[in-house]
């Protein structure tokens, strides 16, 4: 999948609250201070005109994401439209006894899908991760491992980009000594966890980094 990010495009986040990231829902234009921030900045570093916007919802599952899809991503007309959405389907299987079978997550995230590429919109899917910080959240991988299989499959029924976002978070915990320094509760990244996963999605769409101005060289003959 090759992402054609043209001028004034207009990019959607969508997800829970690691996307929505304290974001204000009351101003359309809030951003939060995650990683949909960190990549707005960047893409508006280029003075291309491009609009950013994150519909990110705290506690959202799946069936959620269909619930609001129409208002909150069709009716938004985006170019490209990022996903990330799953972990609570797992979390609230373990701290609810709320269970969404893998069947059922499937059938919703197909569903939001087929109505984005109805209108359109190029696709960015990013796995639901879990960076486990206790023993107990090691169990959950018997769940979420499932729901992060559904997505790679649906990235390549759509023909979207996937960000492998769960083997590239761990790494970066085992890499910082630490799964809280990127992930303090196994879920909500850090700052840090945040960047990592900014940085890939820059990489994966084909943001070019800024590069600061060339400076020439100081001669012999050049005052320092």
């Amino acid at each position: 999948m090759s992402i054609r990010l043209g001028d004034a495009a207009r990019v959607l986040f969508q997800g829970d609250s690691i996307t929505d990231a304290s974001r204000d829902r009351e101003d359309d234009a809030g951003l939060g201070n995650g990683y949909v921030s960190l990549i707005a900045g960047r893409l508006a570093a280029d003075g291309s005109g491009r609009k950013v916007l994150n519909r990110g919802i705290s506690g959202n599952r799946v069936v959620d994401l269909r619930a609001r899809w129409q208002e909150d991503a069709l009716d938004l007309a985006p170019d490209l439209l990022s996903v990330m959405i799953g972990v609570n389907d797992t979390w609230r299987r373990y701290d609810a006894n709320e269970i969404t079978t893998i069947e059922d997550y499937e059938r919703d995230y197909r569903f939001i899908l087929e109505q984005a590429r109805a209108i359109g919109a190029q696709l960015v899917l990013i796995e639901p991760f879990l960076v486990p910080v206790d023993d107990e959240q090691w169990t959950w991988r018997e769940d979420l491992d499932g729901r992060i299989h559904v997505v790679r499959r649906l990235a390549a029924d759509f023909d979207a980009a996937l960000l492998a976002a769960d083997g590239l978070l761990n790494q970066a915990a085992r890499e910082a000594g630490s799964p809280a320094a990127i992930a303090d509760d196994g879920v909500h990244l850090t700052p840090a966890g945040h960047a990592c996963l900014a940085a890939a999605w820059e990489k994966l769409v084909g943001v070019e980094p800024v590069t600061a101005p060339h400076e020439p060289e100081l001669s012999a003959n050049t005052p320092s």
